[in-house]
């Protein structure tokens, strides 16, 4: 029978009619599937209802519940009374699993709203790090029908006593943003909890349908997306796509004219002024940079601009105080806000009315990433996205117009899953040892059914009960490294003082530790990081959350400050800062690269860069998507090999790293290496020892690994893989709050650990994952191997010349930003062009002098 006859679902169509709204029909697909006892995954463009397409699903399936229970009641009985009855909760029926704590509020608030114009008494929760503590032990005593929450509360959740009580009357798990998710541990952290929540439904309630959805709006690998989220052969499973089609616009802001040697961040600021009239014409702007560091500079430089945009205009990035952002997040609902200059924070999922255009500033160097932050604008399905590409360097141009073709033919990355992160899975093994304890067999059993570890081997299981009970083969004589023991049957973490300290780092992301700042009077403005801040000296001024600060000192750290006088003032940096060119568009831009010279597109950013191609071309080769440019240039500053195979900075650095060492191999000779997502550099002070006819060979994937051990110093990355990694274990106690471990002395720690295990524990699963994440993660060994093939199949170009080019030029310049000052910086650049166009105009004299 279908849904539309059900009295739920008439409610809802008939609620919808008020609204003047009409169901989609992927909506009523979920709906009906949904009812039908099925799990799976709903995609559709950002703004037309995913989370409708769920919530809504549930609900229907209550208020068709209620309404059977209402009909045996009233055939029981007749009597009818007037008074108002108080809300009892029906326990929890839907757990929300979201990525970002700023999704929750929002999603809570629609989700509220939609229970209470259908007079549903349930009740709507939020449960994150910025939940308050009474509001948890609210949640303890009853728990609301609706719980939103992030991975990491869920696993604080199963790490309390007596809590599988409160999943005894779930229907339904629903994880929005799932492809935010899959690529990293937080989505095993997901995986895991619902293993374990299936797992304890199950053994109390055998007949019980747990049902699993997950939400995502842009993905590459939608059936592998599935497969992980719900891995279970018994269930019934669908993906649900949507047919409509959102319209996004996509405009790039484009400069009046280009420099023929671009370099990063200096056309972005050039064009700035720009910015102001798409600022001033639109409802709300949302302006999205890569980085924290980048958002406080462009908040900064616009109010420089334009000093009425005083109050007007915020920033909004994840060190910034949860109070501040609350405020932020609210002005934007309420559309008080022109613009707000904004991180990955607000990137997902958030429904904010007033936000009618967006900008991009810099290439987001993904396709998903650019969409997805598209979708932001017009969130709603009849509303045009528009968003605007702001290039910081004239290459970027490029990149804009690959990201077009790419919208266009919906050409978006896949988000490969993480698994057999052994780190991970210590956590929630003792996570689960620390709540209510768990059976050996039965937990194994759970966490074999999931995609993360199908592939665990009983020897591998075996190794992490010995090293939770007894710290395995190398730290078996320390009694800290204990923790679990057997009690009753079950596993257990008896020591209180040991689950304490297990509770306080729930989670995957380890980080340098965050200081809070705060005013000298009180109040308190957000977070920066120990390394950072551990440079400044008294007095010295940095910005934050949009103000210039004047450091005063640290004490029991907190960061003490007051407002500054000075106009500028040095931006923090925070770690992760740079992204790197995904696979997808590294194929495009290759093929737009082509295009540009040919003029056989439609794309005006190409016009626009046309004269900087045309100078490429001219003083070295613009590379077709068949060719290999490598360009040989001697200078002042030594003897320059670049290389520019289009594969990202991540890519790059290894590669870089790995034809130092196959040159050095014959001839001994020291390099420096600079790369950006284009190519990369080697320089040296001697001349390069390599013929034309070996640079095929020095590119060549034969031995990869081994020389990729040799070259980049594999132990020392699996080292420094290891550092979180021994946090994540619990190997490492990172510190009370407030009272964090500094950087270095975890750094110390997990280093020794990693020394104890090389040399007396090789089989280790730990080190073992250290080994794989530096392989598999950091140097990207199987995108690195891909890159060689092609270069392999490639035509090889060789440029000698004796200044640099266009294309080169913004390599060099990354590699001069990390030791200079910005004002040494430009005027070293400035130094630079001048001698690169005094060499081409007495290039340009003697060869018409010869033609005389």
């Amino acid at each position: 029978m279908g849904i539309e006859t059900s009295k739920g679902y008439r409610q809802v169509i008939k609620w919808l009619r008020q609204k003047k709204r009409k169901p989609f029909s992927f909506q009523q697909e979920a709906w009906q599937y949904y009812a039908e006892g099925y799990s799976g995954l709903v995609n559709a463009p950002t703004g037309f209802g995913k989370t409708f397409s769920l919530f809504l699903a549930v609900v229907i399936d209550e208020l068709n519940t209620r309404a059977e229970q209402k009909t045996e009641k009233q055939k029981t009985s007749k009597q009818k009374t007037h008074s108002k009855k108080k809300r009892s909760s029906t326990g929890l029926r839907l757990l929300w699993i979201t990525p970002l704590r700023s999704l929750a509020k929002d999603l809570a608030r629609a989700m509220t709203e939609v229970c209470r114009e259908l007079e549903l008494d349930w009740l709507v929760s939020v449960r994150n790090g910025d939940t308050p503590q009474a509001e948890k032990l609210r949640q303890k005593k009853q728990m609301p029908e609706v719980l939103i929450i992030t991975p990491e509360s869920i696993h604080l959740l199963l790490a309390q006593k007596n809590t599988s009580g409160q999943f005894s009357q779930l229907q339904c798990i629903v994880t929005d943003e799932w492809h935010e998710l899959i690529g990293s541990k937080r989505g095993v952290m997901t995986e895991l909890a619902i293993s374990r929540i299936r797992g304890i439904i199950h053994q109390k309630h055998p007949e019980r349908l747990l049902r699993i959805w997950g939400i995502s709006a842009t993905i590459g690998n939608m059936e592998q997306a599935m497969d992980v989220l719900v891995p279970y052969p018994e269930v019934l499973r669908i993906i649900i796509k949507a047919t409509e089609e959102k319209k996004i616009v996509i405009k790039s802001i484009l400069p009046d004219h280009i420099d023929m040697l671009p370099w990063a961040g200096h056309l972005g600021h050039k064009l700035a002024h720009k910015l102001l009239p798409i600022i001033y014409k639109s409802k709300t702007t949302l302006v999205f940079t890569n980085t924290r560091g980048q958002a406080e500079l462009w908040y900064q430089n616009l109010l420089n601009l334009d000093e009425n945009l005083a109050g007007q205009i915020a920033i909004h990035h994840g060190s910034i105080d949860f109070e501040l952002r609350n405020w932020i997040e609210d002005a934007l609902h309420s559309g008080i806000l022109k613009a707000v200059i904004s991180t990955s924070s607000l990137d997902l999922g958030v429904d904010f009315k007033p936000v009618d255009t967006v900008v991009q500033i810099g290439s987001p160097k993904g396709v998903a990433r650019f969409l997805q932050r598209a979708g932001r604008s017009g969130h709603s399905p009849h509303e045009i996205s528009t968003i605007y590409f702001l290039p910081t360097h004239a290459l970027e141009l490029v990149e804009a117009a690959a990201i077009k073709e790419a919208a266009k033919t919906q050409d978006i990355e896949s988000r490969d899953p993480i698994v057999m992160a052994f780190d991970t899975l210590v956590q929630y093994m003792v996570t689960i040892a620390v709540g209510d304890g768990f059976d050996e067999q039965q937990l194994y059993h759970e966490v074999k059914e999931t995609f993360a570890y199908h592939e665990l081997l009983p020897s591998e299981w075996s190794w992490l009960m010995q090293f939770i009970t007894t710290g395995g083969d190398s730290l078996s004589a320390y009694h800290e490294f204990k923790k679990v023991s057997k009690v009753d049957g079950l596993w257990k973490v008896e020591s209180r003082q040991m689950a304490m300290r297990h509770r306080l780092h729930i989670g995957t992301i380890v980080s340098d530790p965050m200081l809070k700042v705060k005013y000298l009077g009180g109040g308190f403005i957000g977070m920066v990081e120990e390394s950072f801040i551990s440079k400044m000296k008294a007095g010295s001024s940095f910005t934050l959350a949009g103000k210039v600060l004047d450091f005063v000192m640290v004490k029991d750290l907190t960061v003490l400050v007051r407002r500054s006088r000075a106009k500028r003032a040095i931006t923090p940096s925070w770690m992760g800062g740079r992204i790197s060119l995904s696979a997808n568009l590294g194929t495009i831009l290759r093929k737009k690269y082509n295009e540009t010279l040919d003029k056989s597109h439609d794309d005006e950013e190409l016009d626009i860069i046309l004269p900087l191609f045309e100078r490429q071309a001219k003083v070295s080769h613009v590379p077709k998507d068949d060719e290999f440019l490598i360009e040989l240039i001697h200078t002042k500053d030594g003897h320059h090999l670049f290389a520019y195979p289009f594969e990202g900075r991540q890519v790059h650095e290894v590669m870089a790293a790995l034809i130092a060492y196959r040159i050095s191999r014959n001839t001994p000779i020291t390099f420096s290496i600079a790369m950006n997502d284009y190519g990369f550099e080697l320089l040296s002070e001697q001349q390069l020892p390599i013929e034309e006819t070996e640079i095929r060979q020095l590119f060549s994937p034969e031995h990869l690994a081994e020389d990729i051990v040799i070259s980049i110093n594999a132990t020392e990355m699996a080292r420094r893989k290891f550092r979180d990694i021994a946090c994540i274990s619990g190997l490492i106690f990172q510190g009370f709050p407030g009272k964090y471990i500094a950087n270095k002395h975890l750094q110390s720690s997990a280093s020794l650990f990693f020394n104890v295990f090389s040399d007396f524990d090789r089989h280790n699963l730990l080190l073992r994952q250290a080994y794989d994440e530096a392989f598999y993660q950091q140097i990207e060994e199987p995108r690195l191997l891909a890159a060689l093939q092609r270069i392999q199949q490639s035509k090889i170009i060789i440029v000698k010349t004796d200044r640099y080019t266009p294309l080169c030029f913004p390599i060099k310049v990354d590699s001069l930003r990390e030791n200079m000052s910005s004002e040494e910086l430009s005027q070293r650049i400035e130094r630079m062009t001048a001698e690169t166009e005094k060499k081409a105009t007495k290039k340009f004299r003697n060869k018409n002098d010869h033609q005389l």
